[in-house]
């Protein structure tokens, strides 16, 4: 996995944190689970903080370090551990600590259910492992301590409505089969038709982010799809089986790479000049008909129009 980057001459451009630099980086176990934890770390690392994923005391926790090397350990339940897949689970909880300062310790965040006979619920409880309101929180607090490299990036609202599907035509010189042999091919036609007759910008980056949502998105499921497809061709036993499961394992590297690079692409779409109509010809005025001649001297020169 390499770093990304975007191009720093463009001002509408949000650089990422780069990734670890550990040899962990590099394994299959470690990619996956960054994937799964990318709604947390991608929208911090746009705001320049690096972030680490590592083992807490029962769960996989997110690190991420800060200006002042303090850090911010975001966690789920650890005792007892959720039983939920990584990345999402009943809740979330955020500290700052200081490994060099045992005073230092602030929560930040705490969404995790309430437990025992006397706990009270916590307002924050109510939005369970909901990303949002946690990076929210998160901003705030390193806004107030002026720990916030880079501010978040402009958006409209950060889930826009999933656009709805139009439906097509379907194609009289064609097979009768089509319409349902290749739905989903249809359906992501549907999605390049509404992206072509999108009147703002903003629509445009609505219809960006069901692509590129980092765990719903289309480029996240079909990451998924070639591994399983890799996980497939393994059970065959055969050499030609595991060379295939190796190609498909990389197209799945690949395709979720391509959805940290174009990351931002949904707000640099939502933050583009407004879309114009195209200019359209002034009428003509309205004139009586003028009467032919009595006598034309000559035949009428034809006219064409350039």
């Amino acid at each position: 996995m390499a770093a990304d980057e975007l191009n720093p001459t463009d001002a509408r451009t949000t650089l990422l944190a780069p990734l670890p630099d550990h040899q962990d980086v590099q394994t299959r176990w470690w990619q996956e689970l960054w994937r799964r934890h990318t709604h947390i770390t991608t929208p911090l690392r746009a705001r320049g903080l690096p972030c680490d994923i590592e083992f807490g005391l029962s769960a996989y926790i997110v690190r991420v370090t800060l200006p002042d090397d303090s850090c911010l350990i975001i966690s789920p339940p650890q005792d007892p551990p959720s039983d939920r897949r990584p990345g999402d689970p009943e809740g979330w909880i955020a500290t700052r600590e200081d490994p060099d300062d045992e005073t230092l310790f602030e929560v930040v965040y705490d969404s995790l259910p309430s437990e025992g006979p006397g706990a009270g619920p916590r307002p924050e409880a109510r939005h369970g492992g909901s990303a949002e309101p946690l990076i929210e929180a998160i901003d705030h607090r390193l806004t107030q301590l002026g720990l916030l490299p880079a501010p978040a990036p402009p958006h409209a609202s950060p889930h826009p409505a999933p656009a709805q599907p139009t439906h097509r035509a379907k194609d009289t010189t064609g097979t009768p089969e089509h319409g349902t042999a290749y739905a989903h091919g249809d359906a992501l036609r549907d999605l390049t038709d509404q992206l072509n007759a999108a009147e703002s910008h903003t629509d445009a980056a609505s219809l960006l982010h069901q692509i590129l949502q980092p765990t719903d998105g289309l480029l996240a499921q079909l990451g998924e799809f070639f591994e399983a497809a890799g996980e497939k061709a393994k059970e065959a036993e055969e050499d030609d089986g595991f060379d295939l499961s190796y190609d498909l394992a990389d197209a799945a590297a690949e395709i979720r790479h391509l959805g940290e690079v174009l990351h931002v692409a949904e707000d640099r779409m939502r933050s583009l000049t407004p879309l114009r109509p195209a200019p359209r010809a002034p009428c003509a005025p309205a004139r009586a008909p003028s009467l032919p001649s009595a006598a034309p001297t000559a035949a009428p020169t034809s006219r064409r129009t350039r």
